[in-house]
């Protein structure tokens, strides 16, 4: 995106880079959470018949099982909002390059910048993805972060996403910048290729971002 269509940017697309930070500020309503609860309930009691007593019985001993039904309705209310919100937690006294390890993704890396990566705060984290459906240079990328109340999330907090949601980049390429001692751009970036293998990328920028890309915030 170059100067002149930055200062072309529309107050309404403002407006609405204003309003998804908003809608992520207001999570769902215990009223809400209720009728969620309640929709499940009478959609497995009107089905109960179809499942037998003792198959039901080793499903419920899954680990896990509440996020395994959580993830369809996360994916709905993602897709309508076009804002995806995740908190981990960030393990901060490891090496970075143990936090790209942990990742398990095959690594395209400059180990240099790799091991000067901002280290970032806080053992629980909320990062806060969106996605500007257009191409972005990083010096505008920035400016876009500003403009929807958020910092760059450090790249501790990225990995430690991909690290619990390693199917998380398969439909969602994501990513984030920071600037080195010299001033120069950087990144991490998470993305799953053709092939089937998971990657992900660390070093410098310097040809933008495509309009697949989500970008990784933390509020100011």
């Amino acid at each position: 995106m170059t100067a002149t269509l930055e200062q072309a940017l529309s107050l309404q697309e403002r407006d609405d880079a204003m309003t998804k930070i908003m809608i992520a500020s207001q999570p769902m309503t215990d009223g809400q959470m209720e009728n969620l609860v309640d929709k499940f309930r009478a959609a497995v009691r009107r089905h109960r018949a179809e499942f037998s007593l003792d198959a039901v019985q080793q499903v419920l001993g899954i680990e896990n099982l509440g996020m395994e039904c959580l993830a369809p309705f996360r994916a709905r209310v993602e897709a309508i909002s076009n804002l995806i919100v995740r908190r981990v937690t960030v393990n901060r006294t490891c090496t970075p390059q143990e936090a790209i390890d942990a990742t398990g993704r095959t690594q395209y890396t400059d180990r240099t910048i790799v091991d000067a990566m901002p280290r970032g705060e806080g053992e629980e984290t909320e990062v806060i993805f969106f996605n500007l459906g257009r191409y972005v240079s990083d010096d505008n990328l920035d400016k876009e972060y500003e403009l929807c109340g958020l910092i760059p999330a450090d790249p501790y907090s990225l990995a430690a996403v991909n690290e619990a949601d390693p199917t998380f980049a398969d439909d969602h390429p994501n990513a984030t910048h920071w600037k080195d001692s010299s001033g120069k751009w950087c990144y991490a970036a998470f993305d799953r290729f053709d092939d089937d293998e998971r990657g992900v990328f660390v070093s410098r920028s310097g040809d933008g971002w495509h309009d697949a890309w989500w970008f990784a915030g933390l509020r100011k």
